[in-house]
Formats: structure tokens, sequence, C-alpha cells
């Protein structure tokens, strides 16, 4: 098992441009999210983006879990520590900015009925992409890495982690749309706060699974992750493919209750 990298230098230059990007990125997000929210007279989108940023006060599990470790020499912009992991105060930009952008445009295009099965796993290829280009550009930066005993990686970056965003990006989109859907109250919403983390561990902890216990075991071999990396892709495709199945049931507006008609009374005379 390889050494957790705690004396690894951090890159301070692309920490600086993760920081300063992505809370860049983050304000704008926020304000389409706004944008989109007055359109349709609902606090929904903007909802959707904070929901994402709380939720990454949670990330120091999925650090323990899928064994990924932010380099914290000299100079680290970090808030707290848990689990022995430090976090850099750019994860709350980052899930804004990596899961929110897209799920928000994911749910819209739900809630209005535009989205097709095809059209789904498209946005789950995309957020793919999304993954793998934004942690390449962290861990071939200098900032952190999954140190883990991972295998099929892409530039140090394991394929096996960008299934699962997209998987649990997926799932955050679909049941946030159901949510929305559903809701009979504004304050209803709210649910979003607990519907992230739920999603996100979901698909991280549930189809990772295989995954999260082959890196941990005590002595783990590159067949035996390959195999549990192989399962948990395969487990990640199946939560994609079970959230399009529920594409019409999550799709517009409540049908109001049809009144039920009157009772034909007799005309007594």
């Amino acid at each position: 098992m390889p050494m957790q990298p705690m004396d690894h230098p951090l890159n301070l230059t692309m920490q600086a441009v993760l920081t300063y990007g992505s809370w860049g990125l983050t304000l704008v997000l926020i304000g389409v999210a706004v944008a989109m929210g007055l359109r349709e007279r609902t606090p929904f989108y903007v909802l959707m983006v904070l929901a994402a940023m709380v939720a990454a006060f949670a990330e120091p599990l999925y650090d323990a879990g899928l064994v990924l470790y932010f380099y914290s020499t000299h100079g680290m912009f970090t808030h707290f520590t848990a689990f022995g992991v430090p976090q850099p105060i750019w994860t709350h930009s980052g899930y804004a900015v990596l899961y929110a952008s897209a799920a928000i445009f994911i749910a819209r295009a739900i809630h209005r009925g535009t989205l097709t099965d095809r059209g789904l796993y498209a946005f789950a290829g995309l957020e793919l992409l999304m993954s793998a280009a934004f942690e390449m550009v962290g861990i071939n930066g200098g900032t952190y890495e999954y140190w883990g005993p991972h295998v099929f990686r892409i530039l140090k970056y394991p394929l096996v982690i960008g299934v699962l965003e997209a998987a649990q990006v997926i799932c955050f989109a679909v049941a946030a749309a159901l949510l929305r859907k559903y809701a009979t109250r504004p304050w209803h919403l709210l649910g979003l706060f607990v519907l992230f983390p739920c999603t996100f561990f979901m698909a991280n902890f549930g189809a990772g699974a295989p995954t999260i216990i082959a890196l941990h075991l005590d002595h783990p071999s590159s067949s035996v992750v390959a195999v549990a990396s192989v399962l948990s892709i395969l487990a990640a495709a199946s939560l994609i493919r079970a959230a399009a199945a529920m594409l019409p049931l999550a799709s517009g507006p409540v049908s109001p209750t049809p009144a039920e008609p009157e009772p034909v009374r007799a005309d007594h005379r």
C-alpha cells in the first residue's frame, strides 16, 4: 500500500488557479442560476448550487474512502481538517463547478420535458469529461492525488472516479427534478441540502463499494482492484440507466387532481 503523501510539496501557483478560478466560475454559475430561477419564479436552481457547496463539508468522507489527499505543505489555503486530510477552500467552489453546473441544466431540461434518455446519457458523458479535465489539472498541477492502489489511470487520474461522479450528478439531477415536481410548498425545496449528500454517497459509496473495499484491503493487489473497479463502473452505469428510466416520472409539473363530478340528483317534484 502506498504511503499517504503528507510531505508532498503543494504547487502554490496551481492552488491559486484552482481557488480563484473556481470561485470566479461559481459566482458566474450563481448568477446564471438566479436568472434561470427568476424566469421560472423559483429558487430551485440557486438552492441546487448552494446544496452542492454545503455538501463539500463532507468531502473528507470521500477522501478517506477513495484514498485522496490534498497536499498540505506550507501555504495551503485550508479551513478545516478531518480524517487526517486538510481541506482546501476550493472544494466548495469545485463542487459547484463540477457537479451543480451540469445538474441545474439537466434538471431544467427534465422539468421542461425535453430530455430523452439519450440526452441524459450525453449529459453523463459530458460530466465524465468535465470530471476528468478538472481533476487531471488538479492532480498533475501538484495540488492533490489519489494515492491508493488505483488502476486504469489516465494521467494519474483513476477512470472509475469519473464514472462514479457522472452517476452521482445524474442521480442528483433526476432526484432534484422529482423533488421539484412533487413539492407542494417552496420550503420543501430545502430538501435539496439533504438530497445532494444522499445521492453523492449513494453513488460513490454504493456503486463504488467494491473499489473502496479493494483499495483498503490489508494486502491489496492490482488484479483485485481492477476487478472491483470494473464492478463499480458497471454499478454506476446501472444507476445512470435507472435514472434514465425515471424521466417520464420526473418531467413536467404535477397535474392537478381532477375534481369529481357532481352526483346526479333525481328531480323530485
